[in-house]
C-alpha cells in the first residue's frame, strides 16, 4: 500500500522556463539558442551542467549562483512558476489521508522558498544541500527513507527523470511514478525504460490520486 507521496522539484511541481531563461540572459545568448543545446545535451544522456560549458568554458555553476545573488540576481521561483496542477493535487492527496513530502536537488536559499510556499501543505521538504547527497546518489533516498515513517515500499517517488528520480528511488525499493513535462520528462519518454520502471505514469499531477488508488487496490 502506498502511504506517503514525495515530489521532485524542479520540472515536477515548479516550470523551471523562468529560471533556465534568467541563465541564459546571464551568459549572455539567446534563450532559443540555450534551450536547444539545453535539449541536445539531456538527449545526449549528459549533465545537463554541460549545457554552460558549452557557452562558457570552465564555467562554476555553484561558485555562479553565489555571484548572481552578490549581483542581486540569484535564482528564484515563485507561486506564479508552479504548474497549475500542483496546489488541487497536493489538496486531494492530503484529504485522502496520504503522507506528503518534498524532497530533490535544491540549494539552501530554494530550501527556503519552498518552506515559504509549501510548509503548510505537506509534512517534509528536504534538499539535497540540507543532506549532503544529491540525486542520483543513493544517500539521497537513503536519507529521504529515514525522514519518512513508514517503509521504502509504502513511499512512491514522484519525478520527471528516469536518471535522477526513477531509477534511482526504485533502486531504493521505492513506488514511483514518472510525470512526462519539462525537457527530461519529454526528452526521454520514449526510453523503454519510461514504460517499465515506474508504477504510474502521468500527464498530469490532477490523474495522481487515482493512480495511486488503483495500486493500492491492486495490494489489497
Amino acid at each position: 500500500m502506498i502511504r506517503a507521496v514525495v515530489f521532485d522539484v524542479g520540472e515536477c511541481l515548479v516550470d523551471e522556463s523562468r529560471e533556465y531563461g534568467t541563465w541564459a540572459d546571464w551568459l549572455g545568448v539567446p534563450r532559443h539558442t540555450f534551450s536547444a543545446v539545453f535539449g541536445a545535451v539531456i538527449a545526449q544522456g549528459r549533465d545537463y551542467r554541460e549545457t554552460f560549458q558549452v557557452f562558457r568554458p570552465g564555467f562554476d555553476l555553484d561558485k555562479e549562483r553565489e555571484v548572481r545573488a552578490a549581483a542581486g540576481r540569484a535564482e528564484t521561483f515563485g507561486e506564479e512558476d508552479l504548474y497549475p496542477d500542483v496546489r488541487p493535487a497536493l489538496a486531494a492527496l492530503r484529504e485522502a489521508g496520504l503522507w506528503l513530502g518534498i524532497a530533490g536537488n535544491q540549494t539552501v536559499r530554494a530550501g527556503r522558498i519552498l518552506r515559504e510556499l509549501f510548509a503548510k501543505d505537506v509534512d517534509l521538504i528536504g534538499t539535497s544541500d540540507d543532506w549532503g547527497a544529491a540525486k542520483p546518489d543513493p544517500l539521497f533516498f537513503t536519507r529521504l527513507a529515514e525522514m519518512v515513517p513508514f517503509a521504502a515500499g509504502e513511499i512512491l517517488y514522484v519525478g520527471d527523470r528516469l536518471d535522477n528520480d526513477i531509477r534511482p528511488a526504485v533502486a531504493a525499493g521505492m513506488r514511483t511514478a514518472l510525470v512526462r513535462r519539462g525537457p527530461w520528462g519529454t526528452i526521454q519518454q520514449a526510453d523503454p525504460e519510461a514504460a517499465r520502471l515506474p508504477s504510474l505514469r502521468l500527464d498530469s499531477l490532477a490523474d495522481l490520486l487515482g493512480g495511486i488508488e488503483t495500486l493500492n487496490a491492486e495490494a489489497r
